[in-house]
C-alpha cells in the first residue's frame, strides 16, 4: 500500500514541477503582436499556418504502454493527411503532421507540447488523459490551440479548445455496468471489482463504476496499479478472496491481458469488461487469448474497424494498402476519426478566412452532427459535455477483421442519460 501511496505522490510532484516548467518556458517566449496577419486568398493565418502549408502536431506513445494504440492512431493520421494532400489540400495549403513519440512519460510528454506549441495550429492526438490534464489551464489561458486527444477523462471538459471525442471514461463505464447488469447475470447485492490506472483515467471511470454501482444496489471493490503493473496475479487473488461477481478494468491492454488471463487460470471466472483503451487484438495471439474471447468484453466509442459500414470498408482497404505489415485495431478508427474532425474544423475556418488558432476553434464549435461513418454523430458545440454519450459493445473474436466483434450495438443506458460527468 505504501509504494502505491508513493507513487501517486510521486507522479502528481512530477507533473506540478512539469507544468510550472512549461508557464515559466510560456512566459519567457517573445511573441510580437498577437502574431495574425493575412494570408493568401485574404484568410488570416497564425501560427502553424503559412501560405503554403498548415501545420499540425500529434503526441503519441509508440513505445510505452498504449504503444499499439500510438502506432496505428498516427499510423491512420497520417495517410488522411496524405489522402488530403493528394486531393489538394485545404484552403490552397498542404497538411504537415509533425509526430513526437513520449512513450506514456510525462517529462517526455509535456516536453514534446513545449516544444511543438510555437510551430502547430493544433493536435490531431495527445494520448494520455493525466498529461492533457497537465497542460489544459495553459491552453486555455494562453495557447488556444486545438487539441483532439486519445483521451476521455471527464477532467477534459469545459475547454473549447480540448474536444473529448466519444463518452467520457465515467460515462463509458456506466454504460459497460449496464451491460454487466442486463446480459451478464450482475444483480443487486453483487460485489464489482474495478482494476484501474492511478491518475486522471482509471479515476474518473472508478467514478463511473461507483455511480452505476449506487444506482444498482452493487459493492466496488477497488484494486488501483500503476501504468508500470504488468502482473495482475495480487489483483486477481484480491477479487476472488471478496467474491466478486464481475470485474471492471480502467488500464492498458497488457493489463486486461494479464488480469483475463491469471483470472481464468486460477478459477476466477467471471465477466470482465474494459474501457476502451484496455484492448489491442494483438493480445488475441498470446497465452491470453483464448480467455479474452471467452471472458472479456470492451465499451468502445465508436463500431469497430471491421464494422460494415461504407467508411469502415473503405479505410480497411486503404490502411491495408498503405501499411500491409500491420494488423487491424480501433486506434485506426480513432486516429481517422480526430483527423477526419480537425479536417472538416479547418475546412471551415477557410470558409470564414480565419485560420488562426481562435477561428479554428470558433469553426470546431459549429459542427454539431458529425459523422465519422462509425456509428456515431458527434456535437462538438458544448465544450462541458462529451461529444456522446453511446458506446458500443465488443468483443474479441479473432475470426473477424480487426479480431473485434460488435455484441450491442451503440447504446446511452439509463443512468448515464441522467449523469453529469
Amino acid at each position: 500500500m505504501n509504494h502505491r501511496r508513493q507513487a501517486v505522490r510521486g507522479l502528481a510532484a512530477a507533473l506540478a514541477a512539469l507544468v510550472a516548467l512549461t508557464a515559466a518556458g510560456c512566459s519567457s517566449k517573445a511573441k510580437s503582436g498577437d502574431g495574425k496577419q493575412t494570408g493568401a486568398g485574404g484568410v488570416k493565418t497564425g501560427e502553424g499556418v503559412t501560405d503554403r502549408t498548415i501545420s499540425l502536431g500529434a503526441l503519441t506513445d509508440m513505445t510505452g504502454v498504449y504503444a499499439t494504440l500510438g502506432k496505428s492512431v498516427t499510423q491512420s493520421q497520417q495517410l488522411y493527411v496524405k489522402q488530403v494532400n493528394a486531393a489538394g489540400g485545404i484552403c490552397g495549403r498542404k497538411l504537415e503532421l509533425t509526430v513526437r513519440d513520449h512513450g506514456y512519460d510525462p517529462q517526455k510528454a509535456l516536453a514534446a507540447y513545449t516544444e511543438l506549441e510555437p510551430k502547430v495550429v493544433g493536435y490531431t492526438q495527445f494520448i494520455g488523459s493525466p498529461f492533457v490534464a497537465a497542460v489544459k489551464q495553459r491552453v486555455d489561458a494562453q495557447d488556444k490551440g486545438l487539441v483532439l486527444p486519445q483521451a476521455w477523462s471527464a477532467s477534459l471538459l469545459g475547454s473549447p479548445y480540448i474536444r473529448v471525442l466519444g463518452a467520457t471514461y465515467d460515462v463509458e463505464t456506466i454504460n459497460a455496468v449496464d451491460f454487466l447488469l442486463k446480459e451478464k447475470g450482475l444483480k443487486a447485492g453483487d460485489r464489482l471489482g474495478h482494476v484501474y490506472f492511478e491518475g486522471d483515467y482509471g479515476e474518473n471511470a472508478l467514478k463511473g463504476s461507483k455511480y452505476a454501482a449506487g444506482k444498482a444496489g452493487l459493492t466496488v471493490v477497488e484494486q488501483k496499479i500503476k501504468p508500470t503493473d504488468n502482473d495482475m496475479s495480487a489483483q486477481v487473488a484480491a477479487l476472488k478472496q471478496a467474491g466478486v461477481k464481475a470485474v471492471v478494468i480502467s488500464a492498458g491492454p497488457r493489463q486486461a491481458a494479464s488480469l483475463v488471463g491469471v483470472a481464468a487460470a486460477t478459477g476466477l471466472r467471471v465477466p470482465v469488461v474494459g474501457n476502451n483503451s484496455a484492448f489491442a487484438p494483438q493480445l488475441l495471439g498470446t497465452q491470453a487469448g483464448p480467455a479474452l474471447e471467452k471472458m472479456y468484453w470492451f465499451a468502445s466509442p465508436s463500431l469497430p474497424i471491421g464494422a460494415d459500414t461504407p467508411t469502415a470498408r473503405k479505410l480497411v482497404a486503404e490502411y491495408r494498402a498503405a501499411y500491409p505489415d500491420d494488423g487491424l485495431d480501433n486506434g485506426i478508427v480513432a486516429g481517422w476519426t480526430a483527423a477526419s474532425v480537425f479536417g472538416e474544423a479547418l475546412k471551415k475556418a477557410c470558409l470564414d478566412k480565419d485560420l488562426t488558432r481562435e477561428g479554428v476553434d470558433r469553426a470546431l464549435l459549429s459542427m454539431n452532427a458529425h459523422d465519422a461513418g462509425f456509428g456515431m454523430t458527434h456535437d462538438l458545440g458544448d465544450p462541458t459535455a462529451p461529444s456522446s454519450r453511446e458506446s458500443v459493445i465488443i468483443q474479441p473474436d479473432k475470426s473477424v477483421p480487426g479480431g473485434m466483434r460488435t455484441v450491442r450495438q451503440p447504446f446511452v443506458s439509463d443512468v448515464a442519460k441522467t449523469y453529469t460527468p
